[in-house]
């Protein structure tokens, strides 16, 4: 290791991290912040071509400084936009056109096969890789990236105590200033008002009412409950559940104006209370989104309300008589949770259709849309992602094989939370004729 090597912000170079496996590896990281405590220096590294949220501070015994790279500027390269195709009316431009359904009983001859890749035009904004795009002047919680700077990629926040969990925080969080040097942030689960202290939190509990969100209970079925909060009438939750899922949504930017919004929180009950999980929308959107931002906090992962979050998103979008999408870019778990929930609902439908007269069941793109609510560019690009569409004799049709069968049956099983709709007490509003939210 080399002798008085300078590593300043912006220097690039190999950094010792563990993997899933616990095994050490060397990434190329980026130093985006040098600090000094009681005389030993701190690095704040972010792992090139790895998620923010894995960014942290390190000693410099976990740096390569025998491969130190310089500081170097940004090099911005203009993007190509890759010309369509001249195949014959593609199903993104014909979705009236009935597509063939094939089960695995039904071959299909391979020689008459092309690749999907070559039918639809990649969506562009699918991908949270991609460049985000331009927030709209009013409503969007998309973060312009162009203004970011090193204190926004970096953590603010060690720590939070929310109930019974502690949660480490991922991303840049707006709190104020004074609390970022504390070692832990105390929430109120309940108001979610933060506090410097433990004592601080004790006390506000003794004053503090609420035992879930305030607004109305529009969905309850078993523990489950999912609140409606306007963001101009519960304007103080409303921006400390901003603050707070920004701890967790790095491409979301924060809006202290929440007017424009709804918030839909989804609690789990016992008998302390109810404990949230969380997803917002616009009151009124000009571009279809049903969802602004969609979160479940850490502690509440992998049991299934993501997908639950999701489906309720939707269910809400058949009751105002609309298609809906979630506001882009997704963040890549964003992305894998909606793919996941785009194909089943999808295959759900086509695996229902029955054959009429001996011919083979049809359906077209628009009909798939109308039962799901799912907007038609999505169902495009996820019949696209499952590989299923195939060009046979001057069609596009519908090919299920039997490990997409069988890989779909599987995930169903495992898939135990379901909204109900009976249990949805919801009226939608009318937002275009109110003068003011």
């Amino acid at each position: 290791m080399a002798e008085g090597m300078d590593v300043s912000e912006g220097c690039r170079l190999p950094v010792l991290r563990r993997n899933q496996d616990n095994e050490d590896e060397w990434p190329l990281a980026e130093i985006l912040s040098v600090k000094d405590i009681s005389g030993r220096k701190l690095f704040y590294v972010h792992y090139i071509d790895f998620n923010k949220r894995l960014d942290e501070w390190v000693t410099q015994e976990r740096l390569d400084l025998q491969r130190v790279q310089g500081p170097r500027k940004e090099a911005k390269t203009p993007t190509k936009n890759g010309l369509p195709g001249s195949r014959p009316g593609s199903p993104d431009r014909d979705t009236k056109r009935k597509l063939e359904v094939v089960s695995p009983a039904t071959p299909v001859p391979a020689a008459t096969e092309t690749s999907p890749a070559s039918v639809f035009p990649q969506d562009s904004q699918d991908s949270s890789d991609g460049a985000p795009q331009a927030p709209r002047m009013t409503g969007s919680l998309v973060s312009d990236r162009s203004h970011d700077d090193i204190v926004t990629r970096m953590k603010n926040i060690e720590c939070i105590e929310l109930g019974r969990h502690r949660l480490k925080p991922w991303y840049f969080s707006p709190y104020p200033q004074e609390l970022t040097a504390l070692p832990v942030l105390y929430l109120c689960e309940f108001c979610l008002k933060y506090g410097h202290s433990l004592r601080c939190l004790q006390r506000h509990l003794t004053k503090c009412d609420l035992r879930h969100p305030p607004g109305n209970e529009i969905y309850r079925k078993g523990t489950i409950s999912f609140f409606e909060i306007d963001g101009r009438k519960n304007k103080s939750y409303s921006q400390n559940l901003c603050l707070l899922a920004k701890c967790f949504l790095d491409h979301k930017t924060l809006y202290y104006d929440t007017d424009p919004f709804l918030f839909y929180v989804m609690t789990e009950y016992d008998c302390k209370g109810f404990h949230i999980v969380y997803f917002s929308k616009e009151k009124e959107s000009t571009e279809d989104y049903n969802v602004a931002c969609i979160l479940t906090l850490p502690p509440y992962q992998r049991r299934g309300y993501g997908k639950l979050l999701i489906e309720f998103s939707y269910e809400l979008s058949k009751v105002e008589g609309k298609t809906g999408t979630p506001e882009k870019p997704l963040s890549d778990l964003g992305l894998l949770s909606y793919r996941s929930y785009w194909s089943q609902t999808i295959l759900e439908i086509l695996m229902g259709l029955k054959a009429e007269g001996g011919e083979r069941p049809q359906i077209t793109i628009n009909e798939i849309s109308e039962i799901t609510s799912i907007k038609k560019e999505d169902v495009i690009s996820t019949l696209q992602y499952l590989n299923l569409i195939n060009y046979y004799k001057g069609q596009y049709i519908l090919t299920l094989s039997e490990d997409i069968v069988e890989g779909h049956e599987r995930a169903m099983l495992k898939r135990l939370l379901r909204i109900d709709a009976k249990c949805l007490h919801f009226t939608p509003k009318d937002w275009s004729k109110r003068g003011k939210w």
